[in-house]
């Protein structure tokens, strides 16, 4: 699907971009790649990894509305993945996330639809259901912008959606990270926010395969989420670092106990596959009548039970400490 093809990743020299552009290289022969932030030295530490004839460096912003015109002329793909990120990082600094998430968002999808690009999906996070925290709210807004820029073009390109997912082993800003350092530091105990958290967890491969593989499944419109693991956040402290005291210091601000991919509010339009589920669109669009339990690859899905949820907390498939450990051995952390 990818040969000969023009993909954009917007925020391309974070984790999630490395690792598509790994893959898109190792799978594929795409026409370019293009990877477009607004960092001069990621791009450059980038370039030193991933320097292919098809590769492009394009330094901007998605605040940049011109720029990002700019950029996807001649683009057949879009992968939106720049995003403010930190919980509490989007608490003291609101404004710069609402700039970057709901903005950007709108400048891509404005941008995209100039360009007559093909197909866009936007990189979600468990944090848009159900929010508490602004990076949250940011998210589910951007989430709600892609999915209505459907009807803005009626019948024609691009198609939109979104895919959702949870914490990724050790990218940048994850704990997985911070804990290893206290393990390098010898240190004597771990802080962990609640012995009963839990969170969603995802390798970055599996999130990269799943996001390559819904550009073949989708319509438009359709929020996807992938059937993935829990895991406690003690249980992940221990895999981390073995007979290491764990010292509580509460939850940080913005933060949940648990974490939603799809709340029970959404349970009425979701439709459960075997890997996966699919949160249909809450509008109708005018140009579109599509039948979401069968998608473009022929897999079908059934609807959700109603009030059905799908929490960290309640999820059956939760990893122990060793499922943990090798989980982490198979992604390289």
């Amino acid at each position: 699907m990818f040969d000969d093809k023009v993909i954009l990743i917007t925020g391309g020299t974070g984790s999630f971009g490395h690792m598509y552009t790994k893959t898109l290289l190792r799978d594929y022969k795409p026409k370019k790649v293009i990877i477009y932030s607004r960092d001069e030295l990621k791009q450059y530490e980038m370039q030193q990894i991933f320097n292919a004839p098809c590769m492009r460096y394009f330094i901007g912003d998605v605040r940049d509305q011109e720029r990002i015109t700019q950029a996807c002329q001649g683009v057949d793909f879009v992968i939106h993945a720049a995003a403010l990120k930190q919980v509490p990082a989007a608490e003291y600094n609101p404004t710069e996330c609402i700039k970057t998430n709901i903005n950007g968002a709108e400048n891509v999808i404005r941008a995209a639809i100039a360009a007559k690009v093909e197909k866009v999906i936007a990189l979600s996070t468990d944090k848009a259901a159900n929010p508490i925290n602004l990076y949250g709210a940011t998210k589910l807004a951007s989430d709600k912008l892609f999915v209505a820029a459907n009807n803005m073009v009626g019948g024609s390109v691009p198609r939109f959606s979104v895919v959702r997912y949870g914490n990724v082993v050790g990218s940048r800003g994850s704990v997985v990270p911070l804990f290893q350092k206290f393990v390098a530091e010898k240190a004597t105990e771990i802080p962990i926010t609640d012995e009963n958290m839990t969170r969603f967890w995802i390798t970055l491969q599996q999130g990269v395969d799943f996001v390559l593989k819904n550009f073949s499944r989708m319509y438009g419109g359709e929020i996807f989420v992938p059937k993935i693991p829990s895991v406690k956040v003690k249980d992940l402290a221990e895999a981390i670092a073995p007979g290491v005291r764990h010292r509580v210091i509460g939850i940080r601000p913005g933060e949940k106990l648990h974490e939603k991919m799809v709340p029970r509010d959404d349970s009425y339009r979701t439709i459960e596959f075997e890997d996966h589920f699919v949160i249909t669109p809450s509008i109708k669009f005018a140009d579109m009548d599509v039948d979401y339990t069968a998608n473009r690859l022929n897999e079908r899905g059934t609807p959700a039970e109603q009030g059905f949820s799908y929490d960290s907390g309640t999820n059956p498939w939760l990893l122990d400490v060793d499922e943990i450990r090798e989980l982490h051995q198979s992604a390289g952390i």
